[in-house]
């Protein structure tokens, strides 16, 4: 299997929410997702983007994603927030998520980022085994908050 990363464009954006009502249905929240492909395009690619992200093709099929956006913390500064990180299910087990969350750590590199966050559900287990093997550090103490509008 021949697997390329690469930076998303705009062209990849309906493949993008594909994957993500994967991972909704698998968070066990099929419901939740209610961004429009208008939306999450413009979101990405518009005048101010306000997301960038990492595709994993195989034979020229995108088959895993990482999606992030600048977070800022007043103790450590710029950080890069991972919001999805995703190997479609058929395509787990191949080495596609190492290939992606190794362009993820280069990007922070790169951008010289102070540290990468995210949040992964603590039944997770497979993904925790997953960042278990980076040695990355699993808080349980913080509650999320959350306010609809």
């Amino acid at each position: 299997m021949n697997i390329n990363i690469r930076r998303a464009e705009k062209k990849d954006c309906k493949r993008l929410l594909e994957l993500i009502h994967e991972l909704a249905v698998y968070e066990k929240a099929p419901n939740e997702v209610t961004v429009s492909l208008m939306h999450f395009e413009e979101s990405g690619f518009g005048e101010n983007p306000v997301w960038w992200g990492f595709v994993a093709e195989a034979d020229n099929i995108i088959q895993g994603f990482a999606l992030y956006y600048i977070r800022y913390s007043t103790w450590k500064g710029q950080c890069l927030y991972l919001e999805d990180f995703l190997v479609t299910e058929n395509s787990r087990g191949k080495g596609i998520g190492k290939l992606l969350f190794d362009r993820i750590i280069e990007e922070c590199k790169e951008k010289k980022f102070t540290r990468m966050v995210w949040q992964v559900l603590e039944w997770n287990e497979p993904a925790i085994n997953f960042y278990k093997k980076y040695n990355a550090t699993l808080d349980g103490e913080w509650i999320n908050g959350i306010l609809d509008f």
